[in-house]
C-alpha cells in the first residue's frame, strides 16, 4: 500500500516555516492517489487554502509553450532547424554584444541565425532583462497594450549576449516562441493554446487571462522578509508587459487540478485518459532528450538541477548518481517562480503538481525533497 504520511508532514512543516500555503497532487496511472493542502491563501483575513484557487503558473507556462510549439513541428509548418527569421523577420539581422578591452561594450553582426531550436534550449543569446530600453519603449509606445508580435519586435533591437547556438542562458526565449506560433498559426497565442491544448484538455481554469468570476479565486502572492520575520502581501506578475501580452514564457494562470490535467496528458505519452491527443508521444520523447552540447552544458549549473540535462524547455533527470533524486532517468518537468512544480514521469505513469505563491520560493530547499519524498512513498 502507498503511504504519503512524510509527504503531508512535509507539507506541513513547510507551511509552519516561510511559505504561507502549500498544495501537491499526486496522480499515479490516472488515477488521484494523493491531495493535501495547508497553511493560508489569505494571511491577512487568514483563510485558508481551498480547492480550485487560482495561481500564477510563471514559468510553468513554458512546457506548454514548448507543447504548443511542438504541435507545429508535428504539422510540418517548421523545423527545429529553421532560422526564426523565416517566420519572424525583425530577427533577421541580429547584432552581439562584445566586451571590450577597456571595460566597455561593443556590438558587431552576429556570425550566426537565432533556429527554433536555439528557442527551444535557451541558447538564442537573450537575457531576462524585461526593462531593456526596446521593450520600455514599446510598452509607452502601446500605451501598456504591447501584443506578443510587438513584444518580440522590441526585443529583436537588442544586441545579443552571445553567438545563438554556443551558450545556455535561462532568457525569454520562450516569449519569442510564444511570438513564433502567432506568426506561424495566425491565431493570437492565448486563442491557439485555449484551440488546441486546454480546450481539448477540459481545462477551464487555465489561460493567460482571467474573468471576473476566476479573478474572485486568485489567490494572494506573498515575499518573505527577513527582517520583518513574516510573509508580506506582493500582487501582481511582473513577467507580464501589458494587458495584451500573452507572455509564453511565464503569462498562464491556472489550477491545481487544471494545470495537473495537462502535465498528466504528458505523462501518457501526448494523450489524455480520456483520449484527447495534444502530441504523439515520439514528441514527448524528443522533449525530455538532453539537448545540451560540450559547449552547453557548463552554463546549466543550478545546483539543484545537478544530474538534470535540458530538453525542450524542460529539465530531463540523465544521472541518478548526479542527482541524488529517486525519481528515474526521463523524469521531467520544470518550475515557477512563485514556488510551482511539475513532475511528469512517463515509466512510472507519474504525475505531481505542486503549487504555492510565494515569489522568493525557496525552490533549491523544497523541490528535491518533495520529489523524493513523493518516490518514496510509491508502491512498488
Amino acid at each position: 500500500m502507498m503511504d504519503f504520511a512524510p509527504l503531508s508532514k512535509f507539507i506541513d512543516r513547510i507551511t509552519a516555516w516561510r511559505i504561507p500555503w502549500a498544495e501537491v497532487l499526486v496522480v499515479h496511472r490516472n488515477e488521484t492517489v494523493f491531495r493535501y493542502r495547508a497553511g493560508c491563501a489569505d494571511l491577512e483575513a487568514n483563510i485558508p487554502i481551498d480547492e480550485d484557487r487560482i495561481i500564477y503558473l510563471y514559468s510553468l507556462t513554458k512546457i506548454m509553450t514548448c507543447v504548443a510549439a511542438l504541435q507545429l513541428v508535428e504539422k510540418g509548418a517548421i523545423l527545429l532547424g529553421d532560422p526564426i527569421s523565416e517566420y519572424l523577420p525583425e530577427f533577421t539581422e541580429m547584432t552581439v554584444r562584445k566586451q571590450q578591452e577597456d571595460g566597455g561594450h561593443a556590438t558587431e553582426p552576429a556570425q550566426h541565425p537565432i533556429t527554433v531550436r536555439d528557442l527551444f534550449t535557451m541558447t538564442a543569446g537573450f537575457s531576462y532583462d524585461l526593462a531593456s530600453p526596446s521593450l520600455r519603449d514599446a510598452l509607452k509606445r502601446t500605451d501598456g497594450k504591447m501584443t506578443t508580435r510587438e513584444f518580440a519586435t522590441a526585443l529583436a533591437q537588442e544586441p545579443l549576449l552571445f553567438e545563438p547556438g554556443t551558450r545556455w542562458n535561462y532568457s525569454l526565449c520562450h516569449d519569442v516562441l510564444a511570438a513564433l506560433v502567432e506568426a506561424v498559426d495566425g491565431r493570437r497565442f492565448s486563442l491557439y493554446v485555449r484551440d488546441e491544448i486546454t480546450g481539448p484538455l477540459s481545462m477551464a481554469d487555465t489561460g493567460f487571462h482571467l474573468s471576473e468570476a476566476q479573478l474572485g479565486r486568485l489567490a494572494p502572492q506573498y515575499e518573505y522578509k527577513d527582517e520583518l520575520g513574516k510573509a508580506v502581501r506582493m500582487d501582481g506578475n511582473w513577467y507580464r508587459l501589458g494587458s495584451e501580452f500573452d507572455s509564453g514564457g511565464a503569462g498562464l494562470l491556472s489550477t491545481v487540478s487544471d494545470y495537473a490535467r495537462f502535465l498528466n496528458a504528458l505523462t501518457n505519452r501526448g494523450t489524455s485518459p480520456e483520449g484527447a491527443r495534444i502530441l504523439s508521444a515520439a514528441s514527448i520523447d524528443l522533449m525530455r532528450t538532453d539537448h545540451l552540447t560540450a559547449r552547453t552544458r557548463g552554463d546549466y549549473n543550478w545546483a539543484h538541477h545537478a544530474g538534470y540535462g535540458y530538453g525542450l524547455g524542460v529539465r530531463t533527470h540523465v544521472s541518478e548518481a548526479g542527482s541524488g533524486s529517486l525519481s528515474p532517468l526521463g523524469e521531467f518537468g520544470w518550475s515557477g517562480a512563485a514556488g510551482s512544480f511539475a513532475i511528469i514521469d512517463p515509466e512510472s505513469q507519474l504525475t505531481v503538481m505542486y503549487a504555492q505563491h510565494l515569489v522568493n520560493n525557496q525552490e533549491p530547499y523544497v523541490h528535491p525533497r518533495l520529489k523524493n519524498i513523493v518516490y518514496s512513498c510509491l508502491e512498488k
